[in-house]
């Protein structure tokens, strides 16, 4: 797949789609507390979507059951949100949520905790925000997808904390997942596409508090962290412009 540069009337599309998605996303964070399962998030989710006029992009991509990803503690991405995973006081949770709009994608991850949590917990949390602001400061015409992995690293590095280096971000528009990958670190495997006005990214660190190997469940959607160490992810759309970046998903 090629990267793609989208047209004034996409972007104008997908600025739409990236307020619908942030207002699903805020809504769907408003309902976490002690108690509430995942699956009724997803529910949550799926209903606030439809007041959108919009579509889930994940359900039923590659086979995928649900409308949003939950994933918590250990859990990094692609957690289904089964029933049974009933969110307790201090859990990490991150919610992962894509968005069709007019048929135009967009895509963005929060990770909170339930209830105050603890000092390790809230300190993951804030080091992974700011490594994506760190990435998306990355972010202009005429540089590199290398510049956001850099970035992302050479903040996150300091703390101690491990980059997954399995999953990456995406170009993000036309389909869930687009060319070029995006890692949160710097790559020599990596081509280093240079990044270009009109372009639409999905920068989303993945950081845990440990080690970076990963692991995915028998449901072969799951991934966890090998170590057991818990794990933050955060997300947003961004579209590239000639003196820096758009956030097309800010809440």
């Amino acid at each position: 797949m090629t990267i793609t540069i989208k047209t004034e009337k996409d972007i104008e599309i997908l600025r739409e789609g990236g307020k619908k998605l942030a207002r699903v996303m805020k809504h769907v964070l408003s309902f976490i507390a002690p108690g509430i399962s995942a699956e009724e998030l997803d529910r949550i989710a799926e209903e606030k979507i439809k007041q959108e006029s919009a579509q889930a992009s994940f359900k039923g991509y590659e086979g995928y059951p649900s409308s949003i990803c939950v994933s918590v503690n250990d859990e990094i991405v692609h957690g289904i949100p089964y029933k049974e995973k009933i969110l307790q006081e201090g859990d990490l949770i991150a919610v992962d949520i894509g968005l069709i709009y007019n048929g135009l994608f967009t895509d963005m991850a929060r990770t909170v905790i339930v209830g105050k949590g603890d000092i390790d917990a809230r300190r993951l949390l804030t080091v992974t925000e700011k490594a994506l602001a760190r990435g998306i400061g990355a972010v202009k015409h005429g540089a590199f997808v290398g510049d956001i992995g850099r970035a992302v690293e050479s903040y996150v590095h300091p703390y101690g904390f491990g980059i997954v280096r399995k999953l990456v971000g995406h170009g993000v528009g036309y389909g869930v997942h687009e060319e070029p990958q995006i890692p949160n670190f710097v790559s020599s495997d990596t081509k280093d596409a240079k990044l270009l006005a009109g372009m639409v990214i999905a920068i989303e660190p993945m950081i845990t508090e440990k080690g970076e190997d990963i692991i995915t469940d028998a449901d072969t959607w799951t991934v966890r962290t090998k170590d057991g160490s818990r794990a933050a992810h955060f997300e947003d759309t961004v579209l590239v412009k000639k003196n820096g970046a758009e956030i097309l998903t800010r809440i």
